[in-house]
C-alpha cells in the first residue's frame, strides 16, 4: 500500500514540477480611481486622456512581480484588434519579446503607429483583408501608446514588462497572481501612464500573501 502511494506521488510530481507545487500566490486589491462611465459601458474599455495622463475607462490596473527571472521560453503571439473604431483590448500587458498582431476588423482603412520610446513604428494604412496581418515584436520594456492617423480619437496601450508574472485586475481592483517563485521581489501596480505603486514582498513556497495598494 505504501509503495502504491509513493508511485502515485511520483506520478503527480512528474506532471507538476516541485517549483509549481510549492509556488506562492499573491492576491489583494488595488484602489482604483472613480469611473466616469455609465454602468452600461462597463464591458467596453477605452483609453482616455486627462491632463496628459492616459488611463483605461472604466479604470483597471496591471499588477506584476518585478525581479530577475530566467529568460522566457518562446512566447505566444498576442493580438490588439481594431474594432468599432477602438483598440481591443484597450490595454494589453505583455512580456518582453512578445509578437503582437494588429488585425483590422472594421469596414474601413486603419493605421497604427507609435512614437513611444519603448517602441517606435508605423504600420501604414491597411484594409480589413490585409494579409499577412501586420505585426510588431516588442523588445524594450515600457509603455507603448498606440494611435491611428485616420481616426484621431483612437488610443490603445501596450505595457511591455520584463517579467512573466502579471495580471489585470477586475473592475473592483481585485487581483490574484499564481505560480510565483519564492524570494524577495517588488510587487507593482500600474494604474495609469504616470502612476505605478509598489511594495516589497517576501514570497515563501506554498504561501498565499495578501497585498493591498491603497
Amino acid at each position: 500500500m505504501r509503495r502504491q502511494g509513493l508511485l502515485w506521488l511520483n506520478a503527480i510530481c512528474s506532471l507538476f514540477p516541485a517549483t509549481l507545487l510549492a509556488s506562492a500566490i499573491v492576491e489583494g486589491r488595488v484602489e482604483l480611481p472613480k469611473s466616469h462611465s455609465a454602468p452600461v459601458q462597463a464591458k467596453r474599455y477605452e483609453i482616455v486622456t486627462k491632463g496628459g495622463v492616459l488611463s483605461t475607462q472604466p479604470p483597471l490596473a496591471v499588477v506584476y512581480l518585478d525581479g530577475v527571472f530566467p529568460l522566457p521560453a518562446p512566447l505566444p503571439v498576442k493580438e490588439v484588434a481594431q474594432k468599432d473604431l477602438t483598440f481591443v483590448p484597450a490595454i494589453l500587458p505583455i512580456q518582453l519579446g512578445t509578437k503582437v498582431e494588429f488585425p483590422n476588423l472594421d469596414d474601413a482603412y486603419h493605421n497604427i503607429f507609435s512614437y513611444s520610446p519603448a517602441k517606435r513604428f508605423d504600420l501604414g494604412r491597411y484594409r480589413p483583408d490585409e494579409r499577412p496581418i501586420p505585426t510588431q515584436v516588442f523588445d524594450k520594456p515600457g509603455l507603448v501608446i498606440l494611435r491611428c492617423d485616420i481616426h484621431e480619437h483612437m488610443r490603445g496601450l501596450i505595457l511591455v514588462l520584463n517579467t512573466p508574472y502579471f495580471v489585470m485586475t477586475d473592475t473592483n481592483g481585485h487581483f490574484r497572481l499564481n505560480g510565483l517563485p519564492a524570494g524577495h521581489y517588488t510587487l507593482k501596480a500600474w494604474i495609469d501612464s504616470r502612476t505605478t505603486r509598489e511594495k516589497p514582498v517576501e514570497l515563501k513556497s506554498g504561501q498565499t500573501l495578501h497585498v493591498d495598494f491603497p
